[in-house]
Protein backbone atom coordinates (compact mmCIF):
# COMPACT_ATOMS: atom_id res chain seq x y z
CA UNK A 1 0.00 0.00 0.00
CA UNK A 2 0.82 3.49 -0.35
CA UNK A 3 0.76 6.34 2.23
CA UNK A 4 0.44 9.87 1.24
CA UNK A 5 2.74 11.86 4.89
CA UNK A 6 2.21 15.09 3.00
CA UNK A 7 0.52 16.35 -0.46
CA UNK A 8 -2.46 13.88 -1.23
CA UNK A 9 -4.20 15.68 -4.02
CA UNK A 10 -3.40 17.84 -7.20
CA UNK A 11 -6.10 20.29 -6.08
CA UNK A 12 -8.11 21.37 -9.31
CA UNK A 13 -6.60 18.88 -11.52
CA UNK A 14 -7.24 21.38 -15.40
CA UNK A 15 -5.15 23.21 -17.69
CA UNK A 16 -4.34 25.79 -15.56
CA UNK A 17 -2.39 23.55 -12.73
CA UNK A 18 1.06 22.83 -13.35
CA UNK A 19 1.14 19.62 -11.77
CA UNK A 20 -1.55 18.60 -13.03
CA UNK A 21 0.19 19.74 -16.59
CA UNK A 22 3.59 17.79 -15.61
CA UNK A 23 1.58 15.28 -14.34
CA UNK A 24 -0.42 14.19 -17.58
CA UNK A 25 2.81 14.91 -20.16
CA UNK A 26 4.55 12.18 -17.83
CA UNK A 27 1.87 9.92 -17.80
CA UNK A 28 1.91 9.59 -13.94
CA UNK A 29 -2.16 9.77 -13.30
CA UNK A 30 -4.93 7.40 -14.04
CA UNK A 31 -7.48 7.94 -16.66
CA UNK A 32 -10.33 9.12 -14.73
CA UNK A 33 -8.50 12.19 -13.40
CA UNK A 34 -7.24 12.64 -17.85
CA UNK A 35 -11.08 12.80 -18.71
CA UNK A 36 -12.12 15.84 -19.91
CA UNK A 37 -15.70 16.53 -17.83
CA UNK A 38 -13.41 15.82 -14.69
CA UNK A 39 -11.45 19.07 -15.42
CA UNK A 40 -14.15 21.01 -15.80
CA UNK A 41 -16.12 20.59 -12.67
CA UNK A 42 -16.12 24.04 -10.34
CA UNK A 43 -15.85 22.10 -7.03
CA UNK A 44 -14.80 25.29 -5.33
CA UNK A 45 -12.31 23.55 -3.44
CA UNK A 46 -14.66 21.23 -1.77
CA UNK A 47 -14.36 18.43 -3.74
CA UNK A 48 -17.84 16.51 -4.00
CA UNK A 49 -17.23 12.35 -2.46
CA UNK A 50 -19.43 9.97 -1.94
CA UNK A 51 -19.51 9.96 1.77
CA UNK A 52 -21.70 8.74 4.84
CA UNK A 53 -22.29 11.18 8.31
CA UNK A 54 -21.70 9.65 11.53
CA UNK A 55 -23.02 11.19 14.69
CA UNK A 56 -22.17 10.48 18.06
CA UNK A 57 -25.42 9.34 18.87
CA UNK A 58 -24.00 6.00 17.40
CA UNK A 59 -26.36 6.40 14.35
CA UNK A 60 -25.79 7.50 10.32
CA UNK A 61 -27.51 11.26 10.53
CA UNK A 62 -29.82 12.31 7.65
CA UNK A 63 -28.15 12.68 4.35
CA UNK A 64 -30.68 15.20 3.48
CA UNK A 65 -30.70 17.69 6.74
CA UNK A 66 -26.66 16.71 6.70
CA UNK A 67 -26.55 18.34 2.88
CA UNK A 68 -28.97 21.32 3.88
CA UNK A 69 -26.68 22.35 6.92
CA UNK A 70 -23.80 21.76 4.33
CA UNK A 71 -25.35 24.09 2.10
CA UNK A 72 -25.61 27.01 4.43
CA UNK A 73 -21.56 26.87 5.49
CA UNK A 74 -20.85 26.35 1.88
CA UNK A 75 -23.22 29.47 0.72
CA UNK A 76 -21.40 31.79 3.95
CA UNK A 77 -18.42 30.86 2.56
CA UNK A 78 -18.70 32.14 -0.35
CA UNK A 79 -20.12 35.11 1.06
CA UNK A 80 -16.74 36.12 2.20
CA UNK A 81 -15.44 37.21 -1.17
CA UNK A 82 -17.50 40.32 -1.09
CA UNK A 83 -15.13 42.04 1.44
CA UNK A 84 -11.66 41.29 -0.37
CA UNK A 85 -10.74 44.90 -0.65
CA UNK A 86 -13.09 46.08 1.92
CA UNK A 87 -12.11 48.97 4.11
CA UNK A 88 -13.80 47.84 7.09
CA UNK A 89 -15.19 44.05 6.49
CA UNK A 90 -17.77 43.08 9.84
CA UNK A 91 -15.23 41.41 11.00
CA UNK A 92 -11.46 40.66 11.46
CA UNK A 93 -11.71 36.61 11.03
CA UNK A 94 -13.40 33.93 8.70
CA UNK A 95 -14.76 32.40 11.63
CA UNK A 96 -16.30 35.39 13.36
CA UNK A 97 -18.12 36.74 10.64
CA UNK A 98 -19.37 32.69 9.94
CA UNK A 99 -20.47 32.04 13.41
CA UNK A 100 -21.92 35.50 13.35
CA UNK A 101 -24.17 35.19 10.39
CA UNK A 102 -25.14 31.54 11.44
CA UNK A 103 -26.54 32.99 14.82
CA UNK A 104 -28.63 35.15 12.62
CA UNK A 105 -30.03 32.66 9.90
CA UNK A 106 -30.32 29.48 11.85
CA UNK A 107 -33.14 30.60 14.39
CA UNK A 108 -33.62 29.51 17.83
CA UNK A 109 -36.55 26.75 18.13
CA UNK A 110 -38.44 25.26 20.19
CA UNK A 111 -40.48 21.67 20.55
CA UNK A 112 -39.21 19.31 17.48
CA UNK A 113 -37.62 21.70 15.72
CA UNK A 114 -35.28 22.21 18.70
CA UNK A 115 -33.76 18.61 17.81
CA UNK A 116 -33.17 19.85 14.38
CA UNK A 117 -31.50 23.09 15.00
CA UNK A 118 -29.31 20.93 17.18
CA UNK A 119 -28.32 18.59 14.68
CA UNK A 120 -27.82 21.58 12.08
CA UNK A 121 -25.25 23.04 14.51
CA UNK A 122 -23.51 19.95 15.24
CA UNK A 123 -23.27 19.58 10.98
CA UNK A 124 -22.17 23.33 10.40
CA UNK A 125 -19.57 23.10 13.70
CA UNK A 126 -17.98 20.04 12.07
CA UNK A 127 -18.00 21.95 8.58
CA UNK A 128 -15.69 24.72 10.21
CA UNK A 129 -13.01 21.57 11.27
CA UNK A 130 -13.21 20.73 7.73
CA UNK A 131 -12.48 24.53 6.83
CA UNK A 132 -9.84 24.44 9.47
CA UNK A 133 -8.10 21.68 7.75
CA UNK A 134 -8.31 23.14 4.57
CA UNK A 135 -6.42 26.35 5.41
CA UNK A 136 -4.17 24.50 7.73
CA UNK A 137 -4.80 26.78 11.17
CA UNK A 138 -6.48 25.63 14.47
CA UNK A 139 -9.69 27.93 14.28
CA UNK A 140 -10.78 29.90 11.47
CA UNK A 141 -10.87 33.00 14.00
CA UNK A 142 -7.26 32.90 12.99
CA UNK A 143 -7.87 33.88 9.59
CA UNK A 144 -8.32 37.00 8.28
CA UNK A 145 -11.69 37.80 6.69
CA UNK A 146 -11.29 40.45 4.02
CA UNK A 147 -8.25 38.47 1.96
CA UNK A 148 -9.59 35.25 2.39
CA UNK A 149 -11.64 35.91 -1.24
CA UNK A 150 -7.89 36.19 -2.95
CA UNK A 151 -7.32 32.25 -2.80
CA UNK A 152 -8.21 31.24 -6.09
CA UNK A 153 -9.49 27.78 -6.88
CA UNK A 154 -8.96 25.89 -9.89
CA UNK A 155 -11.98 23.77 -11.58
CA UNK A 156 -11.62 20.05 -11.68
CA UNK A 157 -12.12 17.03 -9.29
CA UNK A 158 -9.35 16.77 -6.87
CA UNK A 159 -7.11 13.49 -8.15
CA UNK A 160 -4.09 11.68 -6.33
CA UNK A 161 -1.10 9.76 -8.20
CA UNK A 162 -1.01 6.20 -8.27
CA UNK A 163 2.40 5.67 -7.84
CA UNK A 164 2.36 8.34 -4.87
CA UNK A 165 3.00 12.57 -5.36
CA UNK A 166 6.85 11.30 -5.06
CA UNK A 167 6.39 10.03 -8.94
CA UNK A 168 6.46 13.38 -9.81
CA UNK A 169 9.45 14.62 -7.85
CA UNK A 170 11.47 11.69 -9.30
CA UNK A 171 10.65 12.08 -13.06
CA UNK A 172 11.45 15.68 -12.82
CA UNK A 173 14.85 14.44 -10.78
CA UNK A 174 15.86 12.21 -13.49
CA UNK A 175 15.99 14.81 -16.30
CA UNK A 176 18.99 16.28 -14.02
CA UNK A 177 22.61 15.28 -14.71
CA UNK A 178 23.31 12.77 -11.40
CA UNK A 179 24.43 14.98 -8.19
CA UNK A 180 22.90 17.56 -8.94
CA UNK A 181 20.62 17.17 -5.99
CA UNK A 182 22.38 17.05 -2.44
CA UNK A 183 20.24 14.95 0.20
CA UNK A 184 20.50 15.53 3.95
CA UNK A 185 22.27 18.10 3.58
CA UNK A 186 20.41 20.45 6.55
CA UNK A 187 21.52 24.38 6.57
CA UNK A 188 22.93 25.61 9.54
CA UNK A 189 22.72 29.19 8.11
CA UNK A 190 22.83 31.56 5.06
CA UNK A 191 25.50 34.39 4.88
CA UNK A 192 24.90 37.01 2.31
CA UNK A 193 26.13 40.68 1.48
CA UNK A 194 29.06 39.13 2.05
CA UNK A 195 32.81 38.80 -0.02
CA UNK A 196 33.30 34.88 0.34
CA UNK A 197 36.44 33.83 -1.87
CA UNK A 198 36.69 30.53 -3.08
CA UNK A 199 40.16 28.54 -3.07
CA UNK A 200 42.87 28.37 -5.97
CA UNK A 201 44.57 30.38 -8.64
CA UNK A 202 41.56 31.46 -10.61
CA UNK A 203 39.57 32.38 -7.72
CA UNK A 204 36.64 34.80 -7.62
CA UNK A 205 34.50 36.07 -4.66
CA UNK A 206 30.63 35.42 -3.79
CA UNK A 207 28.50 37.18 -2.16
CA UNK A 208 26.78 34.13 -0.25
CA UNK A 209 27.98 31.54 1.81
CA UNK A 210 25.74 28.59 2.62
CA UNK A 211 27.19 26.75 5.25
CA UNK A 212 25.62 22.89 6.00
CA UNK A 213 24.96 21.46 9.84
CA UNK A 214 28.10 18.75 8.91
CA UNK A 215 30.36 21.76 8.38
CA UNK A 216 30.03 21.57 4.29
CA UNK A 217 30.24 24.84 2.75
CA UNK A 218 29.08 26.45 -0.48
CA UNK A 219 29.48 29.63 -2.19
CA UNK A 220 27.08 31.17 -4.30
CA UNK A 221 25.81 34.11 -6.44
CA UNK A 222 22.17 33.24 -6.00
CA UNK A 223 20.07 31.17 -3.84
CA UNK A 224 16.62 30.25 -3.64
CA UNK A 225 15.18 29.89 0.13
CA UNK A 226 12.34 27.66 -0.05
CA UNK A 227 11.98 26.44 3.49
CA UNK A 228 8.69 26.29 5.48
CA UNK A 229 7.34 29.79 6.85
CA UNK A 230 6.90 27.56 10.03
CA UNK A 231 10.75 26.62 9.90
CA UNK A 232 11.28 30.94 9.06
CA UNK A 233 8.85 31.78 11.94
CA UNK A 234 11.61 29.85 14.03
CA UNK A 235 14.79 30.28 13.26
CA UNK A 236 15.10 33.30 10.42
CA UNK A 237 17.09 35.97 12.92
CA UNK A 238 19.98 33.16 13.59
CA UNK A 239 19.28 31.37 9.62
CA UNK A 240 20.13 34.52 7.82
CA UNK A 241 23.53 36.72 8.52
CA UNK A 242 22.67 39.94 8.32
CA UNK A 243 19.73 39.25 9.74
CA UNK A 244 16.32 39.93 6.86
CA UNK A 245 15.18 43.89 7.12
CA UNK A 246 12.53 44.36 9.24
CA UNK A 247 9.52 44.37 6.69
CA UNK A 248 10.21 40.55 5.28
CA UNK A 249 10.61 39.60 8.85
CA UNK A 250 7.86 41.06 9.77
CA UNK A 251 5.79 39.73 6.95
CA UNK A 252 7.24 35.88 8.47
CA UNK A 253 5.46 36.87 12.17
CA UNK A 254 2.02 37.94 10.60
CA UNK A 255 1.35 35.58 8.00
CA UNK A 256 -0.45 32.27 9.59
CA UNK A 257 1.23 28.68 9.38
CA UNK A 258 -0.40 26.19 11.18
CA UNK A 259 -0.65 22.27 11.55
CA UNK A 260 -2.63 19.65 9.39
CA UNK A 261 -1.68 15.72 10.29
CA UNK A 262 -3.19 12.73 9.15
CA UNK A 263 -3.78 9.65 10.34
CA UNK A 264 -4.00 6.34 9.18
CA UNK A 265 -5.84 3.18 9.65
CA UNK A 266 -5.23 -0.31 8.29
CA UNK A 267 -7.89 -2.71 9.03
CA UNK A 268 -8.18 -6.78 8.38
CA UNK A 269 -11.59 -5.87 6.61
CA UNK A 270 -13.53 -3.15 5.47
CA UNK A 271 -16.69 -1.89 8.18
CA UNK A 272 -17.93 0.73 5.23
CA UNK A 273 -19.71 0.25 2.30
CA UNK A 274 -17.58 -0.15 -1.02
CA UNK A 275 -19.18 2.96 -3.03
CA UNK A 276 -18.26 5.07 0.32
CA UNK A 277 -15.23 7.65 0.00
CA UNK A 278 -15.64 9.81 3.15
CA UNK A 279 -16.71 8.84 6.39
CA UNK A 280 -17.23 12.27 8.25
CA UNK A 281 -17.91 12.26 11.98
CA UNK A 282 -20.55 14.87 13.31
CA UNK A 283 -20.59 15.37 17.72
CA UNK A 284 -24.36 16.33 18.26
CA UNK A 285 -23.44 18.13 21.44
CA UNK A 286 -21.02 20.59 19.47
CA UNK A 287 -22.16 24.03 18.31
CA UNK A 288 -20.32 27.15 16.30
CA UNK A 289 -22.24 29.30 18.64
CA UNK A 290 -20.63 27.51 22.18
CA UNK A 291 -16.82 27.57 22.96
CA UNK A 292 -15.06 24.00 22.43
CA UNK A 293 -13.16 22.24 25.32
CA UNK A 294 -10.30 23.85 25.96
CA UNK A 295 -9.00 20.02 27.52
CA UNK A 296 -6.67 19.14 24.81
CA UNK A 297 -6.02 15.86 26.40
CA UNK A 298 -9.49 14.55 27.43
CA UNK A 299 -10.64 15.94 23.54
CA UNK A 300 -8.45 15.90 21.41
CA UNK A 301 -10.04 13.68 18.98
CA UNK A 302 -13.13 15.53 18.76
CA UNK A 303 -11.41 17.85 16.13
CA UNK A 304 -10.63 14.83 13.70
CA UNK A 305 -13.11 15.47 10.61
CA UNK A 306 -13.61 12.10 9.55
CA UNK A 307 -11.91 9.70 7.48
CA UNK A 308 -11.06 9.49 3.45
CA UNK A 309 -11.30 5.79 2.52
CA UNK A 310 -7.92 5.04 0.34
CA UNK A 311 -8.72 3.85 -2.73
CA UNK A 312 -8.44 1.33 -4.31
CA UNK A 313 -8.42 -1.06 -2.05
CA UNK A 314 -6.74 -3.56 -4.23
CA UNK A 315 -3.64 -1.20 -4.30
CA UNK A 316 -4.28 0.19 -0.13
CA UNK A 317 -6.04 -2.97 1.41
CA UNK A 318 -8.68 -1.65 3.61
CA UNK A 319 -7.36 1.95 5.04
CA UNK A 320 -8.74 4.91 6.66
CA UNK A 321 -6.89 8.51 6.08
CA UNK A 322 -8.42 10.50 8.86
CA UNK A 323 -7.49 14.29 9.10
CA UNK A 324 -7.01 16.42 12.29
CA UNK A 325 -5.90 19.87 12.54
CA UNK A 326 -4.94 22.34 15.17
CA UNK A 327 -3.78 22.47 18.48
CA UNK A 328 -5.52 19.16 18.84
CA UNK A 329 -3.20 17.95 15.90
CA UNK A 330 -0.16 18.92 17.27
CA UNK A 331 -1.29 17.03 20.72
CA UNK A 332 -2.34 14.39 19.00
CA UNK A 333 1.61 13.78 17.74
CA UNK A 334 2.99 13.57 21.45
CA UNK A 335 0.97 10.49 21.66
CA UNK A 336 2.46 7.24 21.60
CA UNK A 337 0.64 5.06 18.54
CA UNK A 338 -1.02 3.17 20.72
CA UNK A 339 -2.71 5.91 22.86
CA UNK A 340 -3.65 7.69 19.15
CA UNK A 341 -5.37 3.75 17.90
CA UNK A 342 -7.01 3.05 21.01
CA UNK A 343 -8.51 7.10 20.76
CA UNK A 344 -9.43 5.99 17.56
CA UNK A 345 -11.21 3.29 17.88
CA UNK A 346 -13.23 4.52 20.62
CA UNK A 347 -14.66 7.32 17.77
CA UNK A 348 -15.59 4.80 15.15
CA UNK A 349 -17.22 2.60 17.96
CA UNK A 350 -18.78 5.63 19.12
CA UNK A 351 -20.00 6.64 15.56
CA UNK A 352 -21.03 3.18 14.38
CA UNK A 353 -22.48 2.65 17.54
CA UNK A 354 -20.97 -0.58 17.30
CA UNK A 355 -19.11 -1.37 20.52
CA UNK A 356 -17.31 -4.40 19.32
CA UNK A 357 -16.33 -3.13 16.26
CA UNK A 358 -12.99 -5.17 15.81
CA UNK A 359 -9.63 -2.30 16.51
CA UNK A 360 -7.49 -1.24 13.39
CA UNK A 361 -4.39 -3.71 13.13
CA UNK A 362 -2.08 -0.65 13.01
CA UNK A 363 -1.79 3.19 12.98
CA UNK A 364 0.21 5.81 10.91
CA UNK A 365 0.35 9.32 11.36
CA UNK A 366 2.18 12.36 9.75
CA UNK A 367 3.74 14.71 12.46
CA UNK A 368 4.38 18.25 10.56
CA UNK A 369 4.61 20.14 13.61
CA UNK A 370 7.01 18.14 15.16
CA UNK A 371 9.39 18.33 12.21
CA UNK A 372 12.13 21.08 13.19
CA UNK A 373 12.54 21.46 9.62
CA UNK A 374 8.95 22.39 9.02
CA UNK A 375 7.13 22.90 12.23
CA UNK A 376 3.66 22.94 10.41
CA UNK A 377 2.04 22.02 7.47
CA UNK A 378 1.32 25.38 5.18
CA UNK A 379 -0.17 28.88 5.66
CA UNK A 380 -2.34 30.98 5.76
CA UNK A 381 -3.07 34.85 5.92
CA UNK A 382 -3.79 35.25 9.55
CA UNK A 383 -5.75 38.19 11.07
CA UNK A 384 -3.28 41.27 11.58
CA UNK A 385 -1.70 40.24 8.03
CA UNK A 386 -3.05 40.78 4.01
CA UNK A 387 -2.12 39.33 0.41
CA UNK A 388 0.74 42.11 0.65
CA UNK A 389 2.71 40.25 3.12
CA UNK A 390 3.18 37.17 0.75
CA UNK A 391 4.61 39.41 -1.98
CA UNK A 392 7.08 40.82 0.35
CA UNK A 393 7.90 37.23 1.63
CA UNK A 394 8.77 36.89 -2.18
CA UNK A 395 10.30 40.15 -2.91
CA UNK A 396 14.65 38.94 -3.53
CA UNK A 397 16.96 40.48 -1.86
CA UNK A 398 19.09 42.83 -1.29
CA UNK A 399 16.03 45.40 -1.85
CA UNK A 400 17.58 47.89 -4.11
CA UNK A 401 17.34 46.28 -7.59
CA UNK A 402 20.76 48.38 -8.46
CA UNK A 403 22.82 47.20 -6.20
CA UNK A 404 25.86 45.64 -8.30
CA UNK A 405 25.24 42.08 -6.78
CA UNK A 406 21.42 41.63 -7.46
CA UNK A 407 19.10 38.59 -6.33
CA UNK A 408 21.30 37.11 -3.60
CA UNK A 409 18.48 35.45 -1.84
CA UNK A 410 15.39 34.73 -3.76
CA UNK A 411 11.93 33.07 -2.05
CA UNK A 412 9.91 30.67 -3.26
CA UNK A 413 7.46 28.20 -1.48
CA UNK A 414 4.13 27.50 -1.03
CA UNK A 415 4.02 30.63 1.36
CA UNK A 416 5.34 32.83 -1.54
CA UNK A 417 2.14 32.54 -3.86
CA UNK A 418 -0.76 35.30 -3.05
CA UNK A 419 -3.61 33.15 -4.86
CA UNK A 420 -2.13 29.55 -4.55
CA UNK A 421 -0.61 29.85 -1.00
CA UNK A 422 -1.12 25.96 0.93
CA UNK A 423 -0.68 23.98 -2.61
CA UNK A 424 1.55 22.16 -4.70
CA UNK A 425 0.77 23.99 -7.66
CA UNK A 426 1.58 27.23 -5.57
CA UNK A 427 4.97 26.18 -4.56
CA UNK A 428 5.77 24.69 -8.15
CA UNK A 429 4.65 28.02 -9.55
CA UNK A 430 6.33 30.41 -7.23
CA UNK A 431 10.02 28.12 -7.97
CA UNK A 432 9.38 29.08 -11.38
CA UNK A 433 9.14 32.57 -10.72
CA UNK A 434 12.50 32.75 -9.01
CA UNK A 435 14.21 30.61 -11.73
CA UNK A 436 12.81 33.21 -14.42
CA UNK A 437 13.65 35.90 -12.30
CA UNK A 438 17.48 34.51 -12.89
CA UNK A 439 16.94 33.83 -16.66
CA UNK A 440 16.08 37.75 -17.24
CA UNK A 441 19.23 38.62 -14.96
CA UNK A 442 21.35 36.44 -17.32
CA UNK A 443 19.97 37.40 -19.92
CA UNK A 444 20.44 41.21 -19.43
CA UNK A 445 22.79 42.85 -21.24
CA UNK A 446 25.95 43.60 -19.23
CA UNK A 447 26.69 47.53 -18.70
CA UNK A 448 29.17 48.98 -20.39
Amino acid sequence: GLAEMGAHWIHGPSPGNPVFCLASRYGLLGPEAAREENQQVEAGGHPPMPSVTYGSSGKVLSPEAVKEARDLFYALLASTRAFQGSKEPPWPSVGQYVRAEIARTVPATAGGEKDARRLQLAVLAACLKLECCISGTHSMDLVALEPFGEYVSLPGLDCTFPGGYSSLAERLLSELPEGTVLLNKAVRTIQWQGSFREEGDDARVFPVRVECEDGDVFLADHVIVTVPLGFLKEHHEEFFQPPLPERKAQAIRHLGFGTNNKIFLEFEQPFWEPQQQFLEVVWEDESPLEEPSADLEANWFRKLIGFVVLQPPEQHGHVLCGFIAGKESEHMETLSDAEVLSAMTRVLRTMTGNPSLPAPRSVLRSRWHSSPYTRGSYSYVAVGSSGDDIDVLAEPLPEDPRDPRPLQLLFAGEATHRTFYSTTHGALLSGWREAERLNQLFQAPIPA
